[in-house]
């Protein structure tokens, strides 16, 4: 893998060890790219893919600066992923495909049986009820703009209308097909955490998502 310039700078600043890095790093936000996250400047690396802004801006130098998709289409996502606040209004996509990590259980009733022989191992179950659905989606947030002023720069807009839904107080309706697969429409928001993120406009984010389903708890009895 060929270096240019600016490789080759990093790599005399940072010692011979720099170039494997250097490579190594490349390859990485390669295969990232193919698959679920866009490509995060770890390194002071160049992508092919990245062009000189041509939209003036403030405060920032339009020569060395770099500029990245501002969103990805939907129909180039593989699990692309949607709220909204009511099942029928407008859905929100998630401008970068994030990770989605989901599970759940079953709560059971278990009983110790005394003095138990050969023939009787273990507890006895005596009921089964099923636990809510644990959803945790990370990904990043990235400004179309790689440096310069936060207004310029930070991911604002798709931050500002990810955090309202974070701090809805009833439930969101969910979309993703690995999600509906198993049920799953409508979650709470638990925890949310936007942690330090290198890149002057790269902001990651994990929530900590809980199912939720619609009951009747009243009963209706004909007499």
């Amino acid at each position: 893998m060929a270096l240019d310039n600016q490789d080759l700078i990093f790599a005399g600043l940072m010692g011979s060890r720099a170039v494997n890095l250097i490579q190594n790093a490349n390859i990485l936000n390669n295969e990232l790219s193919n698959r679920v996250l866009p490509v995060i400047p770890f390194l002071p690396l160049k992508s092919g893919n990245n062009n000189v802004s041509t939209k003036p801006g403030r405060g920032i130098n339009l020569e060395n600066n770099w500029t990245t998709p501002d969103a990805v289409e939907e129909q180039k996502q593989f699990f692309p992923l949607s709220f909204s606040f009511k099942e029928n209004s407008p859905k929100w996509l998630f401008p970068y495909e994030p990770m989605i990590n989901f599970g759940s259980g079953n709560n059971i009733v278990k009983r110790n049986v005394a003095k138990q022989g050969d023939k009787l191992i273990g507890t006895i179950k005596e009921r089964w009820s099923r636990k809510d659905f644990d959803v945790t989606v990370t990904g990043v947030l990235i400004g179309s703009i790689m440096q310069g002023k936060p207004e310029d720069c930070f991911p604002r807009e798709h931050f500002i209308k990810l955090f309202d839904f974070l701090k809805h107080s009833k439930e969101i309706f969910i979309y993703s097909h690995p999600l509906e697969l198993a049920g799953i429409t409508k979650v709470v928001v638990e925890d949310y955490s936007f942690p330090f993120t290198k890149g002057e406009n790269v902001q990651a984010y994990e929530l900590k998502l809980t199912s939720d389903y619609s009951y009747n708890l009243l009963i209706e009895e004909t007499f």
